[in-house]
Formats: C-alpha cells, structure tokens, sequence
C-alpha cells in the first residue's frame, strides 16, 4: 500500500497530497492579487501551483488534468491569454472551465490539478 504524503496540511485541508505516483492539488486562488484582474490572478495561481508541484516532487509538463472555475465567463479570454503564456506546448493537460461563485468576494479563478510524480 502507497503511503499518503500530504503538503502543508492544516486543520481543514492539505494544499496538496501524494499517493501512489501522483499529486493532488487543492484549489488554488489568488494570494496578493485578490481583487484584481483574472490575468493577474491566473498568473499568480499558476505560480503557486508551480511551487507546489515543485515541492512534491513534480511540475506543469506532468500536470494530467486542471479542473478551473471562473466567476464569470466573460472574462475566459483573460485566464486563457496566462495559461497560454504559461502551459508547455505539446504538455497541455486535460481541462475544463466552468462559472461558478468562489468562497469570498475578489477571488475569480481557482484552480486545481493532479499530476504525475517525476520530470520529463
């Protein structure tokens, strides 16, 4: 049996867990840039992901699937123009986007990911 590693656990979620070759990210929101644009905060998500998967041992080439929701979809263009910026061509994961009302007001995107362990 595969032991469960879990990254910055609190009392109420772990912003990641690893388990049997793949880690799990919780959804992650904006940090600084609450409030202001979605480019701005995709952009800083992005990055956070990229330090979780980094501290698990992982990184974006080997993210498998993004799950994304969006306050509004209007703003679809803005969260795409920095994950284009950020995703590696030909490493794309499997993704969907959806509308949805987020946990607090200024937050407009949240992500969430699984990737496999390792680097390519």
């Amino acid at each position: 049996m595969s032991k469960i590693e879990r990254i910055e656990a609190g009392s109420r979620m772990s912003e990641a867990v690893i388990y049997d070759g793949k880690v799990y990210t919780a959804g992650v929101i904006a940090g600084e840039t609450i409030g202001k644009s979605v480019f701005e905060q995709t952009t800083d998500v992005l990055a956070q992901i990229d330090e979780l998967l980094a501290q698990a041992g992982s990184d974006k080439t080997r993210i498998l699937k993004a799950n994304i929701w969006l306050t509004d979809m209007r703003n679809f263009d803005q969260l795409n123009k920095a994950w284009d910026a950020w995703v590696v061509a030909g490493q794309a994961p499997a993704r969907a986007t959806v509308e949805a009302k987020l946990a607090a007001t200024g937050y407009d995107v949240e992500i969430m990911v699984e990737a496999a362990l390792g680097k390519n």
